[in-house]
């Protein structure tokens, strides 16, 4: 939204900077993301002076050029070549001197400088009236009047030129009270007034004088929920031209192009003080009845950018006496009833309108006016008559009309003000400073809230409607701090707080809490029949009365219900799978065993087909990643071996006090033709009763930020193809050295240029001392160490 300073100022006084007032209206949520500046003709006639045109011959060299002499006062004499066909001796004319800039349409410039034009000396420009921005004329050089003109004279002090400063702010959807010249006035006053600041703001009234003459015309409101207030004026007898220049300038400062008195006058209060308001032309009004209300589904309509609408039946109609449609209220005019040159007499409108009518006609038909921006937001009901009556004033001013009969108007129940119950203890609690309490009587005073009673500890507070964001106690102590000043709030120094123990006995909490991660990864939870039928009955439990054969045993392992469900989804064109389990499984040794897992399967690509990504499939590490992260909410220490099963063709399990917590693995192949799935899949399950039992008891802890940096050292190492990195790690953790703290493996690599049976591992080590920098010493002895472990037990060679 941009907010023209000039403007401002004819609602509020100050002296202060319009760098002072942007940092202001910031502090106080009307965030200004820049200020730029305005000029009614770009570069403001600077360094144009009046010249008198002394000589002027032919250019020697040129047959479209001359040479003139120019007198630019105080005795100076310039040498100026022109091609303007006009230009002629003793003319009194605008002269652009050496170092002036010369602007076009688009705000480029290039500056006036000393040069030779075809051999012949030129010390400045002769302009022309589209040079200067004046006006679009390129016939020929600007001529003046030689009695108004005088030579030597800055060229701008012959004209009312406008120089201004536009904030533009970034206002939040919530903050309607502040979408207009007025509202950002009234906001930016009541800081300053509490701030000891000096301003002068005088809250907007008018008065229209009643007119004895009849319009003839009629009011008919369909529905009061649709429209609870609707006001309209007949103006007769004006003339449409374009606006004067002041108007211009008002709006060209904000981005507005004018159109002419009438429009512009209404884009003028609508930016000026919040309300929208439309005009038509009166003599287009079949019946001399104006009605609100809603047209047919189906009906044609036409707006104001010649573009044929359908109706759905749902948007609030301005319509004539025969049920024309005439307006999309609060959001696009009509064609055939907007106002136009030949029009002499308006109706113009001011209306609240229901600001969920407004959103969903918007919406409906891809329209987004500055109307439908502040009427579906909820504009001030009571600033509709205020502002219709500033209109009506301007508008007789300006073109000349006269307003006939009295308004119009339809409010059949007046808007009430807002009612809470406002604690000053609530408000300490939140600021954590106290302020004194008739210091926040001046604060909501000054926001025209009005406090109708006093109560223990607080207040009860009326709150206007055009602050339709401010319902709820917490919504006034925001208005008390930001007009008290967020900066006067000092942050604590420090936070305090008691850290409360984590329940570890819940095993429900951990299986919830591994649900959500794997969910918030991607993941699909199923739930699978724990029925079915086994090809091994090795340690199957059988039921003794099942109600089939492909139901007659209790599932050994939940991994083939998830193929099951692979499959089926395969089946169906859903090739990337990301499925886990939470269920039980059975089996029968020396006596019946019941466990619950955690089970997960992956298959297929990563991501989703995308442009962006690489196309990647699923794999061990991918799963094995999963599976660590599930693990790292147990805080155990854990270590992996290799594992042998007919379920998987690559496996390992991860053990942690002697038991096994995790078994994953890539899924054999004769698994997967059982199946029928030609995709290779991937699977983990996890010991839930396993992992409940050795979940840390003491996992709330506090430590010290490290004060000094880690040091890392990497090695490759060469070693032979049989040697595993679990093997190499493993190795590496029993270093008895205090510093080093993680070990990463970093690059494998088996190909040319290595000896036969062997490969290359790239391992990184992190080594920190948490009392003082690491010695280049202590480093060095325990990477010694760990190379001479390497050699000692896998013939490693450094590479």
């Amino acid at each position: 939204m941009k907010i023209s300073n000039n403007w401002l100022k004819d609602y509020i006084q100050t002296d202060l900077s319009s760098e002072k007032i942007g940092a202001f209206l910031t502090d106080i949520g009307l965030e200004v993301e820049g200020i730029e500046k305005y000029e009614s003709v770009k570069g403001s006639l600077e360094g144009i002076v009046v010249g008198k045109v002394l000589t002027c011959e032919q250019h020697p060299n040129a047959d479209k050029l001359k040479k003139t002499t120019v007198d630019v006062g105080d005795g100076n004499i310039l040498n100026i070549v022109c091609g303007a066909p006009n230009v002629a001796a003793n003319q009194t004319v605008p002269v652009a001197v050496v170092g002036t800039k010369i602007y076009d349409k688009n705000g480029n410039f290039f500056e006036i400088a000393k040069a030779k034009i075809r051999g012949e000396v030129s010390e400045g420009m002769i302009c022309a009236e589209d040079e200067l921005g004046l006006s679009d004329d390129h016939g020929g050089i600007m001529v003046l009047d030689e009695e108004t003109y005088k030579v030597g004279e800055p060229f701008a002090k012959y004209f009312s030129l406008t120089n201004d400063e536009v904030y533009e702010i970034g206002l939040t959807p919530n903050r309607t009270d502040a979408m207009s010249h007025y509202g950002v006035a009234r906001d930016l006053n009541a800081f300053l007034s509490n701030n000891g600041l000096k301003s002068e703001f005088e809250k907007i009234s008018s008065t229209i004088v009643k007119s004895e003459n009849e319009h003839g015309f009629e009011l008919e409101v369909e529905d009061s929920e649709l429209c609870p207030r609707y006001i309209g004026a007949i103006i007769e007898n004006i003339k449409v031209a374009p606006s004067p220049v002041w108007l211009q300038d008002r709006l060209k400062a904000i981005g507005l192009s004018p159109i002419n008195n009438v429009v512009d006058i209404t884009n003028y209060i609508l930016h000026g003080l919040g309300q929208p308001l439309h005009a038509f032309d009166a003599d287009k009004i079949s019946g001399k009845k104006v009605k609100v209300g809603v047209n047919d589904a189906g009906t044609k309509f036409t707006t104001l950018d010649a573009v044929e609408r359908t109706l759905n039946g749902s948007e609030i109609m301005i319509k004539d006496g025969d049920n024309k449609p005439m307006c999309i209220a609060g959001v696009f005019g009509g064609s055939e009833s907007g106002v136009s040159n030949e029009t002499k007499t308006i109706f113009l409108e001011s209306a609240y309108f229901n600001p969920v009518a407004i959103r969903k006609a918007a919406k409906a038909h891809g329209l987004n006016t500055d109307a439908s921006f502040r009427f579906e937001r909820g504009v001030d009901p009571n600033n509709t008559r205020t502002s219709i009556n500033h209109a009506i004033k301007l508008i007789e001013e300006v073109t000349g009309g006269k307003k006939v009969g009295n308004l119009l108007e339809h409010y059949p129940q007046k808007f009430e003000d807002a009612k809470v119950i406002f604690r000053y203890s609530k408000l300490d609690q939140i600021l954590g400073v106290k302020i004194h309490r008739e210091k926040v009587k001046e604060i909501l005073k000054s926001l025209d809230i009005v406090s109708l009673n006093d109560i223990p500890d607080g207040l009860e507070l009326a709150v206007p409607p055009y602050r339709a964001d401010v319902t709820r106690e917490i919504d006034v102590i925001e208005e008390v701090l930001r007009i008290y000043g967020y900066n006067k709030v000092d942050a604590p120094q420090k936070i305090s707080f008691t850290p409360v123990k984590l329940s570890l006995e819940d095993q429900d909490a951990l299986e919830n809490s591994w649900a959500r991660t794997l969910q918030s990864n991607g993941f699909n939870e199923v739930m699978n029949n724990s029925l079915t039928s086994v090809k091994d009955e090795t340690h199957a439990v059988k039921l003794l009365n099942p109600l089939s054969t492909e139901l007659s045993f209790m599932r050994k392992s939940l991994l083939e219900g998830l193929l099951e469900n692979a499959i089926y989804n395969i089946n169906r064109k859903n090739q990337d799978i990301k499925f886990f389990e939470l269920g039980k499984i059975y089996h029968k040794k020396a006596k019946y065993e019941e466990r619950k897992q955690l089970a997960i399967l992956t298959s297929g690509r990563n991501y989703s087909e995308n442009w962006l990504m690489p196309k990647s499939s699923t794999d061990f590490y991918t799963l094995k990643s999963f599976v660590n992260i599930l693990l790292g909410k147990l805080n155990l220490e854990t270590e992996e071996v290799s594992l042998e099963d007919e379920r998987f063709s690559d496996a390992l399990e991860i053990v942690s006090a002697g038991k096994t917590i995790a078994r994953l693995g890539k899924v054999s192949p004769k698994l997967l033709k059982d199946f029928d799935i030609e995709q290779e899949c991937f699977y983990a399950e996890i010991e839930l009763e396993t992992a409940q039992q050795l979940r840390t008891k003491d996992n709330f802890k506090f430590v010290d930020i490290p004060k000094f940096n880690k040091i890392r050292r990497d090695l490759a190492l060469l070693v032979d193809k049989n040697v595993t990195y679990a093997a190499l790690y493993k190795m590496a953790k029993k270093n008895p050295s205090k510093y080093l703290k993680n070990i990463n493996l970093f690059d494998v690599y088996e190909g040319k240029n290595l000896p036969e049976g062997k490969k290359s591992y790239a391992l990184s080590f992190e080594l920190l001392n948490e009392e003082k920098t690491l010695e280049e010493k202590e480093i060095t002895s325990v990477m010694d160490s760990l190379i001479k472990n390497f050699k000692k037990e896998f013939n490693a060679e450094l590479r």
